[in-house]
């Protein structure tokens, strides 16, 4: 998610910390085997709202110009229903906001500093729709954004409709200065199917997958944080904005609404000792 800190304070509701399930699975990385070891999922195998033991909610209108005002602990925006996370956004209005949705995250439940992080989703078609699966810095409060760090695992915007984009943004890179580093892909219906979104994290590189055809790698230039501030822990944040600096770019078509965002899993892995 691009992200510009703050540009209207947002007030962030508590969670409680998770204990971690393990696995192992195995999965092919450039030229070498990497042996992963799951250390945190969420497979949505219940009903209601997000699960607070491993989610916490964004509220308000939190960055980039969006149109849409994040409501929490809303079954109307966030639930988990037949196996499935569905963040839904709806022609709404709350306070000023014309719409609403939702945006969840981690952060005060959970964080992690290198590892593969997986997302099996579908994206919400309509012009106007801008969802997310992103790792922020945990230091975010000590050194603001973007020198705390970003990674887009996966932005999608609906006027584009088959193509999906991973980022990075750091001091040196980011999208206020045009610098930012990442590529797209172009699928035949993301909005359509489901598709494994993910990130294989570590000291030296990050690479981008989706359905483990990987389409770009951001290196460490190994010149300071200011390029790579990827040593530090991140947190996972799922959100469907509506409108906003880059999603509502060519405007919003309010007759896709209600938007539904899908996630099937997600699961975070780190290197097996």
């Amino acid at each position: 998610m691009r992200s510009f800190w703050p540009l209207i304070v947002a007030t962030i509701i508590l969670g409680a910390t998770v204990s971690c399930a393990t696995s192992r699975d195995s999965v092919e990385t450039g030229v070498r085997e990497v042996e992963w070891e799951l250390v945190w999922s969420d497979e949505f195998d219940y009903t209601g709202l997000p699960d607070p033991e491993r989610w916490s909610y964004e509220t308000g209108m939190v960055r980039n110009n969006e149109a849409q005002y994040y409501v929490p602990r809303s079954l109307s925006n966030s639930r988990v229903e037949d196996g499935r996370l569905v963040i839904e956004a709806h022609k709404q209005r709350f306070g000023t906001a014309e719409y609403t949705s939702a945006s969840i995250h981690t952060r005060f439940t959970q964080s992690w500093t290198y590892g593969r992080f997986e997302i099996r989703a579908k994206v919400p078609a309509g012009r106007g729709t801008w969802p997310a699966a992103w790792l922020l810095g945990s230091n975010i409060g000590l050194v603001g954004w973007p020198m705390c760090g970003e990674i887009d695992i996966m932005e999608y915007v609906g006027f584009d409709p088959r193509r999906v984009h991973g980022y990075v943004h750091t001091f040196a890179y980011n999208h206020t200065r045009g610098t930012q580093r990442g590529s797209s892909l172009m699928l035949p219906s993301p909005y359509d199917t489901f598709h494994v979104y993910a990130i294989e994290w570590f000291p030296d590189r990050i690479d981008f997958y989706v359905d483990d055809q990987k389409y770009f790698t951001f290196h460490n230039e190994g010149t300071g944080a200011d390029v790579w501030p990827f040593d530090e822990p991140h947190y996972l944040i799922l959100n469907l904005a509506i409108g906003g600096s880059w999603g509502g770019q060519r405007g919003i078509d309010d007759s896709i609404f209600p938007a539904r965002y899908e996630i099937e899993y997600v699961r975070v892995y780190q290197m097996a000792r």
